[in-house]
């Protein structure tokens, strides 16, 4: 593990000593995170700091409710038995929100990244005022917020997943939702409680930060495409979210695929998701009469929502009805067309299908990987560089409850100090 204590502070000059602290603690604390539970020698081993200096370091974690330390065990190892460190599950933790055209959601997920609270309420929000949309996602969060407390949980952050474009910069700013008619859209004019008022990101942006974020052995450089009411994209480059000049990058549904095709919505002709989107798909299958593509709940949650069209549709395909198994073809050839694009552009180590797509997988990687290996000439390309998200639709929420974890994991300071607990001696077990 890399020691944080050399030149390189936030300006490119030497680093100050609180710097210098503040990426020591992120640096301990990611390790505890990741090999827990270890005695404060252990972490010591680990990230290459002095028993003395860790200990300091240990403490504040503790004081800030990042880190917890048990009484102690035997170690088998001679001396004083040590004390086992782990990262608090409860304490701080990330509250994530979603505004879907069918739904909407909240949950809320602790330091350790594991999703404690889990709401969902179907809404037809398409077309309803923003405002009156809002106040709705407000009382939904403020009810997650509740059940989090009763758990010993702290809400430290909170972020809004919306289906459109946020643009680069402060303000709180969502520019354009087209499936819920939203335009220029600021969330604290309509957030009753101003101290509480989320921070607003792209559902798609979002959806891909989980995956990188949740994935073992997560590529670095992707692109992450998902489909809910539209069809959206997001870039991952040497694993940093890339936004583009204003924050419109990633609107692959908008990508023509077939330029003498149908209008779309947005204006064009022979849009992607005019081949690929729901209501092509749905179209496609003779399954239009039940609706739009709905968001279900994450595994382990509860039932999907009944009359489910991805479930209904994935349920027909899975039977081999020739019209559905013809509009995933569809689906996949385009969406892979689009791909090709992206590919050759950005050369990502990997192509990711997520939100609906990842429930219909089986059905579209095949035609997608056709369509890749036929026009991907110029480069080496492995079909296995195709896959699906292990997180579905789950990825946008969890996303959004996840940006406050490693926001504290990368800097621990954010936390407030409160009581320092109380420990025999200060000597590194």
């Amino acid at each position: 593990m890399t020691v944080v204590g050399g030149a390189g502070g936030a300006a490119g000059g030497p680093a100050s000593q609180q710097d210098m602290r503040r990426q020591n603690l992120a640096v301990v604390l990611g390790a505890v995170r990741a090999h827990s539970p270890l005695s404060r020698a252990d972490v010591a081993g680990q990230v290459g700091l002095t028993r003395a200096g860790v200990s300091s370091l240990v403490d504040e974690l503790i004081g800030r409710g990042a880190l917890t330390e048990t009484a102690a065990t035997a170690s088998g190892r001679v001396g004083r038995p040590g004390r086992a460190l782990a990262v608090s599950g409860d304490g701080p933790a990330g509250l994530g929100l979603e505004v879907g055209v069918t739904h909407l959601g909240a949950c809320v997920v602790d330091l350790r990244g594991e999703p404690r609270v889990w709401r969902r309420v179907e809404r037809a929000n398409a077309d309803r005022p923003a405002g009156q949309v809002l106040t709705e996602v407000a009382a939904l969060a403020a009810e997650a917020e509740a059940e989090a407390a009763g758990l010993g949980l702290r809400v430290e952050g909170r972020v809004l997943a919306v289906p459109g474009v946020v643009p680069n910069g402060p303000g709180g700013l969502v520019e354009r939702v087209p499936n819920l008619g939203w335009h220029g859209v600021r969330l604290a004019d309509h957030w009753p409680d101003q101290d509480t008022v989320p921070e607003p990101e792209n559902e798609a942006n979002l959806g891909a930060l989980a995956e990188y974020w949740s994935a073992e052995r997560a590529a670095e450089t992707f692109v992450h495409v998902s489909a809910g009411t539209g069809i959206g994209a997001a870039l991952v480059l040497d694993g940093r979210l890339f936004r583009g000049a204003r924050g419109f990058a990633g609107e692959l549904g908008h990508i023509p695929v077939h330029p003498e095709g149908p209008e779309c919505a947005c204006g064009a002709r022979g849009c992607l998701e005019q081949y690929a989107g729901e209501e092509a798909v749905l179209r496609e299958a003779g399954l239009a009469q039940h609706g739009r593509l709905a968001p279900g709940g994450p595994a382990g949650t509860g039932p999907v929502p009944a009359g489910d069209p991805v479930a209904l549709l994935a349920e027909r395909a899975a039977a081999g009805h020739g019209p559905a198994l013809a509009a995933l073809d569809r689906a996949g050839r385009a969406l892979g067309l689009a791909l090709t694009s992206a590919v050759e552009l950005i050369d990502p180590d990997a192509l990711v299908l997520g939100g609906a797509y990842a429930e219909l997988a089986d059905w579209l990687l095949p035609s997608v990987r056709a369509e890749l290996a036929a026009r991907v000439t110029v480069r080496p390309w492995a079909p296995e560089a195709l896959r699906a998200s292990a997180l579905g639709r789950r990825g946008p929420l969890l996303g959004a409850a996840l940006t406050t974890v490693r926001r504290i994991m990368a800097d621990p300071t954010l936390l407030p100090v409160g009581r320092p607990a109380a420990r025999p001696g200060s000597a590194v077990g």
